[in-house]
């Protein structure tokens, strides 16, 4: 994948979501997939996760005792946004701070699951599917997040953070990526790290 001048950022990361989604073989739904795309475009100026910056359990118990029905339901849905966007791009972040994969998928679909509860039954609940398919769609953000690396391969530095990136995810992408700038990575004897 190479960038382009897109006409948005919305348009841009529509056209990567698809891809991603073609790679890791997940369908969703049209309504969730540029849910996805929204999410990216609100989090590609860097800015508010601060959701992130407190104890996970502690922001979805805050959300889930809000009084007001709109506010829960924003409070609930931003937290699994960032739990999800985080999760695509910074898995490493929670890893560092001892943060088992499953619990932090556990409080993203669970901030999802609480959102769709408030808006009540409806043909096409998109926090439904995002609840239910959270780890699929967080690997179709790591998916973007290793595209997006990928296409930023231009010096040595970058291409020493594209190799630390493929030592630590054995990205198909991100390998590929690496061999099209004449340095093709192998397995060691220990494997990936």
């Amino acid at each position: 994948m190479t960038i382009v001048a897109a006409g948005s950022i919305a348009s841009f990361f529509g056209e990567v979501v698809e891809d991603a989604l073609k790679v890791r073989h997940v369908e969703v739904s049209h309504s969730t997939t540029r849910y996805l795309v929204g999410v990216l475009a609100d989090y590609a100026h860097p800015g508010d996760l601060e959701p992130l910056g407190r104890p996970l359990a502690l922001s979805l118990q805050e959300a889930l005792v809000t009084q007001q029905p709109a506010e829960r339901f924003e409070r609930l849905r931003q937290l699994g946004d960032a739990v999800l966007y985080a999760s695509g791009f910074f898995a490493d972040h929670f890893a560092a701070r001892g943060l088992e994969t499953r619990y932090v998928s556990s409080i993203g679909s669970r901030a999802y699951v609480s959102a769709a509860a408030i808006l009540g039954p409806a043909p096409l609940n998109i926090f439904e599917e995002l609840a239910s398919r959270f780890d699929e769609l967080a690997s179709v953000l790591t998916e973007v997040a290793n595209m997006t690396a990928a296409s930023q391969s231009n010096g040595p530095q970058s291409l020493l953070k594209l190799y630390e990136r493929w030592l630590k995810t054995g990205s198909e992408t991100v390998g590929e990526a690496l061999a099209s700038q004449g340095f093709f990575p192998a397995k060691g004897t220990k494997g990936l790290q």
